[in-house]
């Protein structure tokens, strides 16, 4: 009887345990991630200061564009160049530099091994594979992006994306 019992409290206190480890579980998976800009990607907490740095560095002059539309390869060399499409940029400071390219070759993706590191959109493959049968203009460039996404200037690329593209399509 005293077995039973307590084999009995046993179970009940494990899916006790298990129900609490999934619910803080649960709570704990979204607190890893924050609410998107636009409707660009949650990303990781931990992150957030690299793509704050990345916005402010970058889309200052241009539009930012998302990580995964480069391969990690081509972020780390254009972060890391002082001169970026023929303009003298200010230095970042290293710890920032680090913070930023942490961000962008979590979100971005490794080159293959038969691709060559692309400098442009234009050639990268991620950025044609996300624009099947969409007439890109020429020369295309990052500029380029808002006539199909007129809120890229707030990294939402989501957004009227698909609906500008089809339009622009069927013209």
């Amino acid at each position: 009887m005293f077995y039973r019992a307590s084999r009995r409290r046993f179970w009940r206190s494990l899916l006790i345990l298990i129900g609490l480890c999934l619910s803080l579980g649960s709570g704990m998976a979204l607190a890893q991630s924050t609410p998107p800009i636009g409707t660009v990607d949650p990303i990781a907490p931990k992150h957030q200061r690299g793509q704050e740095l990345y916005l402010k560095n970058c889309a200052s002059c241009h539009i930012g564009i998302p990580p995964a539309v480069l391969p990690s390869q081509t972020w780390a060399e254009l972060i890391q160049d002082p001169e970026h499409y023929g303009a003298q940029l200010p230095q970042i400071a290293a710890f920032d530099l680090r913070q930023m390219d942490q961000y962008l070759t979590t979100y971005s993706r490794p080159l293959r091994e038969d691709e060559s590191t692309p400098y442009r959109i234009g050639q990268a493959r991620v950025f044609l594979a996300l624009h099947p049968q969409v007439k890109l203009p020429k020369p295309l460039t990052i500029a380029s992006c808002a006539s199909c996404h007129p809120k890229a200037d707030v990294f939402n690329f989501r957004e009227g994306g698909i609906e500008n593209a089809e339009l622009r399509m069927l013209n």
